[in-house]
């Protein structure tokens, strides 16, 4: 998707902006093989929510939680970086500032090399108590039956549960790094679900330029400055060669 167009007041914005932000969700991760929430594939049409991401379900039933996050780990650990997630990374290279505000708990962006991530649902990668806290980042020992810490709670996975609130400081960053840039690129998101959704508005009222690659039309479509209809891992490696041109390659 190399011959994608660029609206002029497109490229006068890029060539002008050092703050840029790249808001994702479900639909980057799905190019790498990770099934999304929603639509016809989506894990939630698969097995209901309420008996697998909450924290009650999980203190009545916390084997059969850790079982369906363990098969997701291994679904992730065996995904890799796509396109999408290395062409974010590289944007580095040309702006001064390259934020990415991620829903998304695969870790991808960081194994695709992007240095400032803020994970606005957690990341499967980690772990920790629900009595004291302590993190446990390392492979847990499930020979017992479900992990526990040595003050003898239960451990959990470090993702936001159906019911619980955004990790504060993660949501403030994010919130300021949306008011702050100058471009806001919308990626793999139909920017529905709140909080997270309100970055998009945020980001619009701070008079940042909104960018919303998407495969399909979405809610945000209406408010955006330029859309593209497409995959990630096509979009963003064509609108970067652009960048290249515009920047001069370093």
């Amino acid at each position: 998707m190399s011959d994608i167009k660029l609206t002029s007041d497109f490229i006068n914005k890029i060539s002008e902006s050092e703050k840029i932000v790249f808001f994702t969700g479900a639909g980057i991760s799905a190019e790498s093989g990770i099934p999304t929430f929603r639509g016809k594939d989506g894990i939630w049409n698969k097995l209901k929510p309420e008996e697998l991401a909450n924290f009650n379900a999980f203190l009545r039933n916390p084997k059969m939680v850790w079982e369906w996050y363990n098969h997701r780990k291994k679904i992730i650990h065996e995904s890799k970086p796509n396109a999408g997630h290395f062409a974010i990374a590289e944007f580095e290279k040309y702006f001064d500032d390259v934020v990415v505000v991620t829903q998304n708990i695969d870790n991808l962006h960081r194994r695709a090399g992007s240095n400032k991530i803020y994970e606005l649902h957690g990341n499967i990668e980690r772990n920790y108590c629900i009595n004291c806290r302590t993190s446990y980042n390392e492979e847990l020992d499930f020979s017992e039956g479900v992990p526990k810490c040595k003050c003898g709670g239960l451990i959990r996975p470090d993702v936001v549960w159906f019911g619980e609130f955004l990790p504060a400081d993660q949501l403030e960053e994010s919130e300021k790094a949306a008011i702050r840039s100058d471009i806001f690129f919308v990626v793999g998101t139909s920017a529905v679900v709140y909080p997270a959704a309100g970055l998009v508005y945020t980001a619009k009222r701070a008079g940042s330029y909104i960018v919303e690659v998407n495969i399909e039309e979405t809610e945000i479509s209406s408010i955006s400055d330029i859309s593209f209809f497409g995959e990630a891992g096509k979009v963003l490696p064509a609108i970067l060669e652009n960048v290249k041109k515009l920047k001069g390659n370093i």
